[in-house]
């Protein structure tokens, strides 16, 4: 495929500057990658990022990482997930060997230390709207079997303690036997229909 230059250096400085301004982890990302490729660019509609965001989160690695190396090959193919992989992980390396040269002032410093403080109710404040943002989202789809694993999911963490990889394992396998059972369904309607 054919992709404009513009495209790979919209991609590179969109994902440095999301990852330079973003701190608490892959999942305060999320929401800012929305705002900028569905919202303002367009680039994606706001049910893929969703599914972009669901396999950022089930793969290994970090979920910033992951959602941008699926954004950048969504596109512009592999030659797009390198470079949004550069601009991901640039920032933070920037930044950690630069810290790392003062660490000793770092991490004494008063005032340091109420930033970061402060930083991590930020943090909680975007996951809440990520939380939000993507649940409404599935909410909207009128989607009963959605709504009830996301429901079942919610629940099995947070009253249960059930360890996140046995739910996101449950939740794939849910996924497939839907799927399966909708090719399915709709392959026996072509049939009949045919008929």
């Amino acid at each position: 495929m054919k992709v404009d230059k513009k495209v790979y250096w919209k991609l590179f400085t969109s994902t440095f500057y999301l990852s330079a301004f973003t701190f608490g982890g892959g999942y305060v990302i999320i929401p800012l990658m929305k705002k900028k490729f569905v919202d303002e660019l367009g680039w994606l509609e706001e049910e893929e990022m969703l599914n972009m965001t669901a396999i950022a989160q089930s793969s290994p690695g970090g979920v910033a990482v992951n959602a941008s190396i699926l954004l950048g090959y969504r596109m512009a193919g592999v030659l797009g997930a390198a470079v949004t992989i550069l601009g991901t992980v640039l920032p933070p390396l920037l930044i950690i060997s630069l810290i790392s040269l003062c660490y000793v002032a770092f991490r004494e410093n008063v005032i340091v230390n109420a930033v970061l403080k402060g930083m991590q109710a930020g943090v909680a404040a975007v996951i809440a709207d990520v939380v939000f943002t993507l649940g409404k989202g599935i909410v909207k789809e009128h989607n009963v079997v959605s709504v009830l694993v996301m429901a079942g999911a919610f629940a099995a963490t947070f009253f249960f303690g059930v360890n996140t990889i046995f739910i996101i394992l449950a939740c794939g396998c849910i996924g497939a036997l839907r799927t399966l059972w909708k090719t399915h369904h709709h392959a026996k309607t072509k049939k009949v229909l045919a008929k």
